[in-house]
């Protein structure tokens, strides 16, 4: 066991001081300060701690060499202070969903960060039977592609709402269309049926390469487990160089702007970046099986 003292979390936009007692890989109690405890102390004082990110990425490079997947990793992922990666498998067919899940974890089994796998379906598998089997597979995520939306009025949705309970992984739209009128009349058509059919979904939809806000964490279950520095969560964090310059701002913020600042990342209890240098090692990361979507009552 350990503390880490002088602790400056940002979350959202509050910094608020206070010390963290560690034991292994977990945060095991926070307090202003532990006078008793008689443990090896590091100072965290220079720096402004996060939670490391969870970032949704669909572009991953599986079918190149793995120095293609080790850059891309690495640049995209590791080098952001990102410890948890979200993708999809692609399912065209409900017969084919526990295949491509199992092509998307051996794809992964290299892999250095933790991730989870969500699944992209068109309207047309949206039926009892498949979403009973994403359940029992506990899928944490449906992506959704919003093309046919005539399709979304004829789906028997008291049957899907009592297909999901009591998992209720969440659907989340896809939109393909890059035309901005388009795409606000589609998403108004997705979320009026949401909302009128009550089904657990997102209003939005998640952009790729940015870290995952609270509200979304939750939705698809790892939030308060990853992605938090509370009593009892892993520990995972990054370790911003304080400036002036970064006084009063939000975690968005210094993940979009100052980057160049980010000078540790912590994985579960291992450091995996210093400064410039990524401590890459294949196979680190598991596959992160949600237990309840929206659990944590925000």
């Amino acid at each position: 066991m350990y503390i880490i003292e002088n602790a400056n979390i940002l979350k959202d936009t509050v910094l608020s001081t206070c010390s963290l007692l560690i034991n292994e890989d977990r945060i095991t109690a926070i307090q202003t300060r532990f006078k008793r405890y008689q443990l090896i102390k590091m100072n965290a004082e220079p720096y402004i701690m996060t939670p490391s990110y969870v970032l949704l990425s669909s572009k991953i490079p599986f079918q190149g060499t793995f120095l293609d997947l080790k850059s891309y990793l690495v640049q995209h992922f590791l080098l952001k202070g990102c410890t948890t990666l979200f993708t999809y498998a692609t399912i065209s067919y409900e017969n084919e969903l526990t295949k491509k899940l199992q092509e998307m974890q051996t794809a992964l089994i290299s892999c250095p960060i933790d991730f989870i796998i969500g699944v992209k379906i068109p309207i047309r598998l949206i039926t009892p039977s498949f979403i009973r089997s994403c359940k029992k597979l506990k899928i944490p995520a449906i992506f959704v592609e919003l093309q046919s939306l005539d399709e979304l009025e004829n789906i028997p949705w008291g049957w899907i709402r009592e297909a999901m309970f009591p998992f209720n992984s969440p659907f989340i739209p896809l939109i393909s269309t890059t035309q901005k009128k388009e795409a606000k009349t589609t998403m108004s058509k997705w979320n009026d049926i949401m909302v009128k059919e009550k089904i657990p979904a997102l209003y939005e939809g998640i952009e790729e390469n940015q870290p995952l806000p609270i509200p979304i964490l939750n939705k698809i279950g790892l939030y308060p487990h990853k992605c938090s520095l509370m009593n009892g969560s892993e520990l995972s964090y990054n370790l911003y160089e304080k400036g002036r310059e970064i006084k009063n701002v939000d975690e968005a913020s210094l993940f979009h702007y100052h980057s160049d600042r980010l000078v540790v990342t912590v994985h579960k209890g291992k450091v995996v970046r210093t400064g410039n240098r990524v401590l890459f090692k294949p196979g680190n990361g598991e596959h992160v099986k949600v237990r309840t979507p929206s659990y944590f009552s925000l």
